[in-house]
């Protein structure tokens, strides 16, 4: 699980338990990636995990994140010839 975290782009892993190392608001003020920690199997669900998933709200907000999935788009090819048009008001 924590193996395909960390091969996420826009992702940082935080999670060392045994040292109390994991992701806080307070230390990712600032940051572009969602910083992802205390990953662990759920016991209420045989197929499921849980973690904590930490961000600055403020600027990890939609604007950056809709520029982020467009230049993912474009680099991986899903976007072709992309034009753009604009409406009259």
């Amino acid at each position: 699980m924590k193996a395909a975290f960390e091969k996420a782009e826009g992702l940082t892993v935080v999670d060392v338990p045994a040292e109390k190392k994991y992701p806080m608001p307070l230390f990712v003020s600032g940051e572009d990636d969602v910083f992802v920690g205390r990953i662990r199997k759920d016991t209420t669900d045989p197929n499921g995990i849980t973690f904590w998933c930490v961000g600055d709200q403020i600027k990890k907000g939609a604007a950056l994140n809709a520029v982020q999935i467009a230049e993912w788009l474009i680099a991986s090819g899903e976007i072709k010839n992309l034009k753009f048009k604009m409406k009259d008001a």
